[in-house]
């Protein structure tokens, strides 16, 4: 995603700590399956683009989640172990927490239903391709 217009002054500043928030929220959302990570660092890299160079090109390349974001921007996809790893963390925490935590059964079925609408969310997003010559 190449910046069509940086802005400046006020709008950037404002544009760069809305970026930062939306990354730190999806950083977060790795860690609580029930967060989603990917439209918030998606949401990062955009407002990034639009306020710095240097934090947009530091987020595409970052060594830990850096091959995604391009992967995914690129409409490449996530790899299928992404999948399965997201998939399972989200369902092992759901039950946990409708098993353990709620008792109330319209907060169960609430459950359930994020639950499916993000797994579907999840297995439409294209499969990567294995790359043997990385």
């Amino acid at each position: 995603m190449k910046s069509k217009r940086e802005f400046t002054g006020f709008i950037r500043w404002s544009l760069l700590a809305a970026g930062t928030l939306s990354l730190a929220i999806g950083i977060v959302g790795i860690f609580l399956p029930l967060l989603p990570t990917t439209p918030f660092v998606l949401l990062a890299a955009i407002l990034y683009a639009r306020s710095s160079k240097r934090f947009y090109n530091w987020l595409l390349y970052n060594r830990l989640f850096g091959r995604y974001i391009r992967n995914y921007l690129d409409g490449k996809g996530i790899p299928l172990l992404a999948k399965v790893i997201s998939i399972s963390l989200l369902w092992i925490t759901l039950g946990s927490s409708a098993i353990f935590f709620v008792s109330m059964l319209i907060i169960r079925i609430i459950l359930l239903l994020v639950g499916i609408g993000v797994s579907i969310h999840i297995l439409l997003i294209p499969t990567l391709k294995v790359d043997t010559d990385e």
